[in-house]
């Protein structure tokens, strides 16, 4: 069996973890949130509110000079990419969750609805990678070929002293706005499984518990010359496809104008596979490793495949509708969330059913709009659209969520707060919170799903959508 990988910078050095993982970052939400729900707690206190807010009616150009001061103040240079220790990482990560005996663990891929179902499970959720932002000195959203050049070197750093990581590299306008011409995006994704990932395991599982590992299917076209460092121009969560990023797109010629890019300096570098996992997919030494250290201990580890995050999002959104009404309860209100706008405790607490848009693309929206009108029909809707801070072809507009909310029979609520600086002005996590604490009460809380139950839940309602387990 391949030992698990320990780190290779000493003990206690190295960045901390909530210095190394990228404020904002999916993961890096995900965990907190699934963190609190654990100890009982809401999302309260993550997030602060944006300063970014103050520049809504500002021109456009003011507007994208704000976001790349923000983004720099909180990104690493790239001296400090050579303090990085996964397994510091690793431990800040597993650190965050009360210590206690768990009947199982959710890992992989960020998506907010396997954290829901960890949180209906009563199990952590532990991430396969996580995501950093490092200063390009510089640097021009309209020069991929170029922050491939930056990015290179410092994952050659990264890998250097970690070679448990695989770094996938991604320059994307669409997703990360005028920001990815100041900063360049690293996602680090551990090949084995991390030692403090293994302790957590061996110190905080009952006997006989079970291992969930969900694992996102997309595909992406990369450039990757083997040497543990992989480039991405574009990603699925962009909304766009890979034909969108060609020179002679329209779609392309549409975002640079949005973000203060120059197509004429668009040169895409080649990719050398059309077909491979995106950023947000997980390594096969992760899984392999996994399993093998699971099965001797007595542990089973189960597979989750999901072809589109909409997938994923049906699914658990069934599942918690029949967990409520075994419980008692009606199962009958619904609460859309959006990227970031999520707290997985206050929809256990309000007895509600939680569909996760991963982002405010049309593609996203159309997902929700398709399960709804497939589903029993809900009393209440509520509707938490994230604004992603720019302005894109492939967003939705406010029109289509609205028409989300419609869906509801008695109760139809788009948060207008979160509405009224839509798409340019962000507000944070806690604004979920806030709006979800408004709901009425529905307790006692159920009690914790059963993982038999879950895979039978996500195996009934997943299929028709393309969801494997094994």
């Amino acid at each position: 069996m391949p030992k698990v990988q320990a780190g290779l910078t000493a003990d206690g050095a190295g960045l901390a973890g909530d210095r190394v993982v990228a404020v904002g970052s999916t993961a890096r939400v995900l965990v907190a949130a699934a963190a609190r729900a654990l100890r009982g707690a809401d999302c309260a206190d993550v997030g602060q509110p944006t300063a970014l807010s103050r520049f809504t009616p500002a021109p456009e150009s003011v507007r994208r000079a704000a976001a790349a001061r923000a983004a720099g103040r909180v990104a690493l240079t790239p001296a400090q990419t050579a303090e990085v220790d996964a397994e510091r990482v690793a431990r800040w990560i597993v650190d965050q969750y009360p210590r206690r005996r768990y009947p199982g663990v959710v890992l992989g891929s960020p998506h907010a609805s396997a954290v829901h179902l960890a949180v209906a499970l009563g199990v952590p959720w532990l991430p396969a990678a996580f995501e950093m932002a490092v200063h390009w000195t510089h640097g021009s959203v309209d020069r991929p070929r170029a922050a491939l050049d930056h990015g290179a070197g410092l994952a050659a750093g990264l890998v250097a002293a970690n070679p448990g990581l695989h770094v996938r590299q991604v320059h994307c306008p669409a997703s990360r706005g005028a920001v990815a011409g100041q900063t360049v995006s690293l996602t680090a994704r551990w090949r084995t499984l991390p030692l403090a990932y293994a302790r957590f395991l061996a110190d905080r599982l009952e006997p006989g518990a079970s291992l969930l590992l969900v694992r996102d299917g997309r595909s992406w076209p990369v450039l990757d010359p083997g040497q543990g460092h992989s480039f991405q121009l574009g990603c699925p969560a962009s909304g766009l496809d890979p034909v969108d990023f060609h020179p002679d797109s329209h779609a392309l010629r549409q975002l640079l104008r949005a973000v203060g890019g120059d197509r004429a300096l668009w040169e895409p570098p080649e990719v050398s596979a059309a077909g491979e996992q995106s950023e947000q997919g997980v390594e096969e030494g992760f899984e392999t490793v996994a399993r093998q250290w699971a099965q001797p201990r007595g542990h089973a580890l189960h597979q989750v495949f999901f072809p589109q995050p909409a997938a994923l999002s049906a699914a658990t959104a069934d599942l918690y509708r029949r967990w409520l009404r075994r419980a008692g309860k009606t199962g009958d209100r619904l609460v859309v969330e959006c990227g970031r706008l999520l707290d997985p405790w206050q929809v256990v607490r309000a007895g509600l059913v939680p569909y996760w848009c991963e982002n405010a693309t049309r593609r996203s929206v159309e997902g929700a709009e398709w399960w709804l009108a497939g589903s029993e029909p809900f009393s209440s809707v509520d509707v938490l659209p994230e604004s992603p801070g720019l302005r894109s072809p492939a967003l939705a507009g406010l029109p289509q969520w609205l028409a989300v909310a419609a869906f509801g029979r008695r109760r139809r609520a788009l948060d207008r707060t979160a509405a009224r600086g839509y798409p340019v002005s962000p507000v944070p996590t806690r604004r979920a919170t806030e709006v979800l604490r408004c709901q009425p009460y529905d307790l006692p809380t159920p009690p914790p799903l059963a993982f038999a139950d879950a895979l039978d839940g996500l195996r009934e309602a997943g299929a028709p959508l393309g969801l494997t387990l094994s």
